[in-house]
């Protein structure tokens, strides 16, 4: 992994330091900021899947087809 510096802002790192001491999820604010930038990556993902289908109109595919298709496409990216 390569290492970072970064600055945050009081309010963002009284944040970080309440869910990690707090939350017991986390053993360092390094596991957390993973955490949200694996989820930020996942959003900016299902964002682009809707707009690609929002441009190619209508599917013929279930729900649970394009979902499989989604978590496929997913954990090869991640």
């Amino acid at each position: 992994m390569t290492r970072q510096s970064v600055t945050l802002s009081q309010a963002n790192e009284q944040w970080l330091q309440e869910k990690v001491q707090n939350a017991h999820e986390y053993n360092s604010k390094s596991e957390l900021i993973n955490e949200l930038i694996r989820n930020a990556r996942r959003a900016d993902a299902i964002n682009q899947k809707l707009a690609a289908a929002e441009a190619a109109g209508f599917t013929d595919k279930s729900a649970e087809q394009i979902l499989a298709e989604f978590k496929k496409k997913l954990l090869i990216n991640d």
